[in-house]
């Protein structure tokens, strides 16, 4: 059955995103691989050993620090892994990209495994005012989770079109809420608003439906607060825009992991996500999408060690919060490389990363 069906159909023929049955960047640009050589299959049959941890990474529990609702800055923030962040911003509690499965793949035996346990199950979770979803691949919607989730009756924002796949996970659909790229909703109970901004990915969760929903980046705002997650992303022009009209930002989350040059229409890296943390008008950078599952070529910590060198270099503020320890933003005075107290690293005074594909 076609997801875009009856008016989720209509909202998307309205869509300056959708342009003959499909979704599509402004750029043009796709998952199109890009400049193949030496270099990626190298990395590709090459690296595969050096892309996983060599044991579970730790995560420490939240569970008695989400019981304190007394927070000093008024936004703190849970890590627990890949984009799955739990953030309570002036009282409200937001989920975003839930995946709490063991695999970030369509199949239950193969697939994409997570290197460290969830810090937190869905049913330890404290009450939710929202869930965040900014698109529909398999790394950012878990549909064991989603039909988890759709227990507790929590309102999902997500963006167009993807409503049609959490229907099917039983989500009710006066609790979906699904933008295009410039809109914005207001949660129903509460002041929490949630703008829908451009991105330059793509989407799709099998075979034929790619890019027939829509993928977003986002800005949450609060009476007193914005912040932003990128969801998915290649660099655009976009980040320029964004920052312009609903910058300046007290967080900002920006993808690091699952980077090459290869895909770099569809994925910032390190170099890319500092560029456009600066194009947003800077502050400070939280990196999301690395250290949970192998979905590159790189090794599992490069993305983290590349940003926190060329960080170094470009003077930007960015945190490296450990998995599953809950922090106030504004309270933080630096970054903690806690992978490099790891056995696997022990016996290197400082980490040297190996040479791999050029860097962007």
């Amino acid at each position: 059955m076609p997801l875009l069906q009856g008016s989720r159909l209509e909202r998307a023929l309205a869509s300056a995103q959708f342009h003959e049955g499909r979704f599509r960047n402004p750029s043009g640009l796709g998952p199109e691989l890009q400049g193949l050589g030496a270099g990626m299959l190298w990395d590709f049959f090459a690296g595969g050993a050096r892309r996983a941890p060599k044991g579970p990474l730790p995560v420490e529990s939240p569970l008695e620090a989400w019981q304190r609702r007394d927070l000093t800055s008024g936004l703190r923030v849970t890590w627990l892994g890949h984009s799955t962040l739990l953030l309570e911003i002036d009282g409200y509690r937001v989920l975003t990209d839930p995946v709490f499965g063991e695999r970030a793949s369509p199949l239950s035996f193969a697939g994409p495994k997570r290197f460290h346990p969830v810090p937190a199950s869905i049913a330890e979770l404290p009450p939710l005012d929202a869930v965040l979803l900014s698109h529909d691949h398999h790394d950012h919607l878990c549909p064991e989770s989603i039909r988890e989730l759709a227990r507790r009756s929590v309102p999902i924002v997500t963006s167009l079109g993807v409503g049609a796949h959490l229907e099917r996970l039983s989500v009710p659909p006066e609790l979906i809420f699904e933008l295009d790229w410039w809109e914005n909703v207001k949660l129903p109970l509460g002041e929490l608003r949630f703008h829908a901004c451009p991105a330059q990915h793509f989407s799709g969760r099998g075979l034929t439906d790619r890019n027939t929903t829509l993928w977003a980046s986002w800005v949450i705002e609060s009476e007193k607060r914005k912040i932003f997650f990128s969801g998915d992303t290649g660099l655009s022009e976009g980040f320029r825009t964004i920052g312009e009209r609903l910058g300046p930002f007290d967080l900002t989350m920006l993808e690091i992991g699952a980077f090459h040059p290869a895909w770099s229409n569809i994925h910032l890296g390190p170099d890319n996500a500092l560029t456009a943390f600066e194009w947003l008008g800077g502050g400070t950078l939280l990196p999301i999408h690395w250290g949970t599952f192998d979905l590159g070529l790189h090794p599992w910590q490069e993305p983290a060690e590349t940003l926190l060198r060329l960080a170094t270099e470009r003077k930007a503020r960015v945190l490296t919060p450990r998995l599953g320890r809950p922090f106030e933003p504004a309270e933080v005075e630096g970054p903690d490389p806690w992978w490099r107290s790891l056995p696997e690293f022990a016996s290197t005074e400082r980490l040297s990363l190996p040479k791999a594909a050029p860097l962007f």
